[in-house]
């Protein structure tokens, strides 16, 4: 990827972040599309990317109790996966494209490499990813907290 292109990307995960960091990015990071069904990822699979959204939609999904349970869309300046930084570096979802999407893919074994050698960099990637997580969970808390709310009208006693 052109590394000036990369390093004046307007995408909000980059925001802040100093050029020297950037460069590692860049050198790490490939365009990538995916079409509108296409699966991107599948829950319990090996994370061996992340991306920035640039363009389109992309679902996620777990399950409860053997029930799928959508979690949440991204869209243009999101981020999709945070599995890869974190231990087994496992999918925590099933990703697919909404919509065509384009995005940004980084290589996660190259990128953890890069954040041993460099321990600034790492620790900025760990506070982003961080950030995106928390959001993520509590998205997920809130979704499976709704899926297994038991019908208030069923639960009423009937009269007699």
């Amino acid at each position: 990827m052109n590394t000036q292109d990369f390093i004046n990307s307007p995408h909000p995960f980059l925001n802040g972040m100093c050029a020297a960091h950037l460069r590692v990015l860049a050198d790490a990071a490939k365009q990538t599309q995916f079409a509108a069904g296409q699966h991107i990822f599948h829950e319990g699979d090996h994370a061996r990317h992340f991306y920035l959204i640039e363009s389109g939609k992309v679902a996620l999904q777990t399950r409860s109790a053997g029930h799928p349970v959508p979690i949440s869309t991204l869209g243009a300046g999101e981020v999709l996966g945070w599995s890869w930084l974190f231990p087994p570096y496992c999918w925590h979802y099933d990703a697919w494209a909404e919509q065509d999407t384009c995005a940004v893919m980084f290589e996660a074994l190259r990128l953890r490499d890069d954040c041993e050698a460099d321990k600034a960099l790492g620790y900025e990637l760990m506070k982003r990813m961080a950030e995106v997580l928390v959001h993520r969970l509590q998205a997920t808390r809130l979704k499976l907290v709704q899926s297994r709310k038991p019908d208030l009208h069923a639960a009423l006693p009937t009269g007699g």
